[in-house]
C-alpha cells in the first residue's frame, strides 16, 4: 500500500472493487468529482483485469464516463492497490472473502455488500442515525485494517424515517410493504418479460434483511457492543416496474401518544452527525415531508438533494396500529454508493481515515 502518499496529494486515493458492476459504476460516477476522494484504481473480475476500464465496462450511468477513469487499467481484486481505502460494490457471492482479505491486509473497506453487515464488530452505518457505532472499529480484529458496511437499500430509508419517531415517542412494532425498483436487482437484473406490465411479490432474502438490519442500526452502543433495538418488524417485498427509487408503505405502533403534527415536526427537525459536520455528500435536510396526498413519487422525488434525502408523505391514522405513511429513497444513491461514500466522509471527519 501507499498510505504515506496521502500527505502529498490533494485528495485521498481510493479504489473501487467490483467497478464494472452497476453499484461499482455508481461509485465511479459519484467519486469522479468528489472534493475529498480520488479514484486511483478500479478492480473487477479476472476477465476484466488488464483492460482499460472503458473497454471492460458496459457503462450504464446517465453521465459520460470520465476519461481519466476510463483510461485506468482494471486490476484484480487483490490487496496490492495503490491506496489505503477501498469501496466495495462486489457481488455477495464473492464479497465476503475478498473484503475480509483486504481488511486483514490493512485496508479500510467500506462495503455495500451484505456479507459482513451483521458481524458483531462491524458498524452497519447510517451517519444520521448511528454515527457512534463507529466505535466498534476499535474492537475489530483486522490488524490495521477496518471494515464498515452500509445497510440494505430499503433499510436505509426506513431506518432514517423511524429514527426520530423512536427517539421522541418510542416504536413498539411496524409493518413494511416495499415497492422496489428494478435497478435494485443489478444489471441485467430482472428479465423484461417478467417485470413489464407486472409486479413480482418476492425478492430473495429481502424481507429478512428488513426485519433484522434495523434492529442493529437502531440499537445502542454499550461497552463496545451493540444492544439490538427491541422492535418487531414485519416486511413484505415487491419488485415493480420502476427504474430507480424504492417506495415503502409503513404502519407503526408507538409507545407514547403523539399527534400527526408531532410526527411531522419530528421528521422536519431531524438532523444528524452528517449535517452537523457539513459532510460533502450529506443532504441539508435528511427527511422531507410532503403534505400533498399523492406524494412522494419515484419520478418526482428520487433525486431530491442529489438522491441523498428521504421523502415522506401520506401520514394518517392506522386502524390496526397507530399511524401509517409512505417513504421514498433512491436505492442506488442513498441506498448504495452514495450512502457508502457518506460513511467514508464521516470516517474522515472522525479521524478514522487520514488525509
Amino acid at each position: 500500500m501507499m498510505g504515506s502518499d496521502l500527505h502529498f496529494r490533494d485528495k485521498i486515493p481510493v479504489a473501487i472493487l467490483g467497478a464494472t458492476g452497476s453499484v461499482g459504476q455508481k461509485f465511479v460516477e459519484l467519486l469522479s468529482s468528489h472534493p475529498w476522494f480520488e479514484v486511483a484504481a478500479v478492480a473487477a473480475s479476472e476477465k476484466s483485469a488488464g483492460k482499460p476500464y472503458r473497454q471492460a465496462v458496459n457503462w450504464l450511468m446517465p453521465s459520460p464516463l470520465p476519461e481519466f477513469i476510463g483510461n485506468l487499467e482494471v486490476q484484480k481484486c487483490e490487496p496490492n492497490l495503490p491506496c489505503s481505502v477501498v469501496f466495495s460494490g462486489l457481488d455477495a457471492s464473492i464479497a465476503g472473502e475478498v473484503e475480509a482479505k483486504f481488511a486483514q491486509a490493512g485496508y479500510i473497506v467500506i462495503s455495500n455488500s451484505r456479507n459482513h453487515r451483521m458481524n458483531a464488530d462491524v458498524p452497519l452505518l447510517i451517519p444520521e442515525v448511528n454515527a457512534d457505532h463507529l466505535e466498534l472499529l476499535h474492537s475489530q480484529s483486522y490488524s490495521k485494517g477496518k471494515m464498515v458496511t452500509n445497510p440494505n437499500c430499503s433499510v436505509i430509508g426506513l431506518a432514517m424515517a423511524i429514527k426520530p419517531l423512536l427517539d421522541k415517542f418510542g416504536v413498539e412494532s411496524m409493518n413494511v410493504v416495499t415497492l422496489q425498483a428494478i435497478s435494485g436487482a443489478g444489471y441485467p437484473g430482472v428479465a423484461s418479460l417478467d417485470i413489464l406490465d407486472n409486479t413480482i411479490p418476492f425478492i430473495g432474502g429481502e424481507e429478512q434483511k428488513i426485519e433484522t438490519e434495523p434492529l442493529k442500526i437502531l440499537g445502542k452502543l454499550s461497552k463496545g457492543r451493540i444492544e439490538n433495538c427491541q422492535l418487531t418488524i414485519s416486511a413484505q417485498c415487491n419488485r415493480v416496474s420502476v427504474t430507480d427509487g424504492h417506495l415503502e408503505c409503513i404502519s407503526v405502533k408507538l409507545k407514547a401518544k403523539a399527534s400527526k403534527a408531532d410526527l411531522i415536526a419530528a421528521w422536519k427537525e431531524f438532523k444528524g452527525e452528517a449535517q452537523a459536520l457539513n459532510l460533502p455528500t450529506a443532504p441539508q435536510f435528511p427527511l422531507h415531508y410532503f403534505e400533498e396526498e399523492h406524494f412522494p413519487q419515484p419520478k418526482r422525488h428520487k433525486l431530491l438533494e442529489k438522491g441523498m434525502a428521504v421523502s415522506i408523505g401520506r401520514l394518517r391514522e392506522c386502524p390496526l396500529l397507530d399511524y401509517k405513511f409512505v417513504i421514498l429513497s433512491h436505492n442506488t444513491i442513498r441506498g448504495a454508493a452514495g450512502g457508502a461514500i457518506l460513511n467514508a466522509e464521516l470516517m474522515v471527519a472522525k479521524g478514522y481515515i487520514f488525509w
